[in-house]
């Protein structure tokens, strides 16, 4: 007897039926659920254990909120291949990628400017001159500078350069100073300034009598002291110069005009002739500067400037006899 000939009951065609949606629904359920694990959990990720270092990093840092495949983007084709390298080759340690965009900017932009995730902790970037510099101007990749790991894998996931990475682009930039050389780029350099160069206040912070220190202190608006924070040894030894620009002073320009920390220590005689060219010619500076050979900084008191009565009683006298400022100009 055939069996296939007979006609099924209504019975038997609900029980099939009812058995292929539960098959077709089980199917679907559990294909939704395979496919959300590997493309949006992170555990997915260790499945190969050559990314539990990467996990790890992940895990501990500041995107550890935002899953792995919301950054780490992977064509269906490129998963196919990863797939099969692993598969085939069984590499033992992930491949050196140095050079490459593993994440490209758009992926950053999401909540670095657009704000798409509602990340209201994420920084904007919209208004930061060294992006508008590095990403809109220069066109430089996000995970050139942010992505940036070391030979024995050090900064991974902490998504800032290391502290020298900039001179990597910036050649003869090194610090040439007095305690200055092991400083990290961004400890001066920072969007908290114009032109992301080191204000005064910048330079006071470490530079500056305790005055000062603590008036900027209570400012942190106009000092970054996020990243790369200076050794408090280092703080302590350029605290002793103390610092201080009195009332008044008639130098109001940047600290950076005179001092240049990537090419000297400290400004020379030839530096302050830039700025008063015919100085030389007026009252007595030719005979103190040309036959005597003095140097401004005698008189003048670096950052003070002015020889006013009070200073010039122990500042000429160590010469000549006492003589009114005022003379000298004539």
């Amino acid at each position: 007897m055939n069996i296939f000939k007979e006609k099924i009951s209504l019975k038997g065609r609900l029980i099939i039926i009812l058995l292929l949606l539960v098959i077709f629904a089980g199917g679907g359920t559990i294909a939704y659920h395979v496919h959300d694990f590997t493309e949006n959990n992170p555990k997915f990720c260790v499945s190969c254990h050559l990314m539990q270092t990467a996990y790890n990093a992940w895990e501990k840092s500041v995107h550890s909120r935002v899953t792995c495949h919301e950054c780490h983007y992977a064509t269906p084709r490129e998963q196919n291949r990863m797939l099969l390298m692993t598969l085939l080759k069984k590499p033992t340690a992930v491949e050196a990628r140095h050079g490459k965009i593993i994440v490209p900017w758009k992926f950053c932009f999401k909540c670095h400017w657009e704000t798409e995730k509602g990340f209201e902790s994420a920084p904007n970037i919209s208004k930061s001159p060294g992006h508008a510099k590095h990403v809109f101007i220069e066109q430089i990749e996000c995970s050139k500078c942010h992505g940036y790991l070391k030979e024995n894998k050090a900064g991974l996931h902490e998504f800032l350069p290391s502290d020298r990475f900039c001179l990597k682009c910036h050649e003869g930039k090194e610090v040439h100073g007095l305690g200055m050389e092991g400083l990290a780029c961004l400890a001066c350099h920072t969007d908290k300034t114009k032109d992301i160069r080191p204000n005064r206040e910048k330079c006071l912070t470490c530079h500056g009598d305790a005055e000062t220190r603590s008036r900027i202190a209570l400012a942190p608006k106009t000092v970054d002291t996020k990243h790369f924070i200076p050794d408090p040894n280092m703080v302590q030894k350029a605290s002793t110069l103390g610092i201080k620009f009195p009332q008044g002073a008639p130098m109001s320009f940047e600290c950076y005009t005179c001092h240049k920390p990537h090419t000297q220590v400290k400004p020379e005689q030839s530096d302050c002739f830039k700025c008063h060219r015919e100085i030389q010619k007026v009252g007595k500076h030719d005979l103190h500067i040309n036959m005597v050979g003095m140097e401004c900084i005698i008189c003048h008191k670096p950052h003070e400037w002015k020889v006013g009565k009070d200073a010039a009683k122990t500042t000429c006298k160590t010469c000549h006899e006492y003589r009114e400022p005022e003379t000298f100009l004539h």
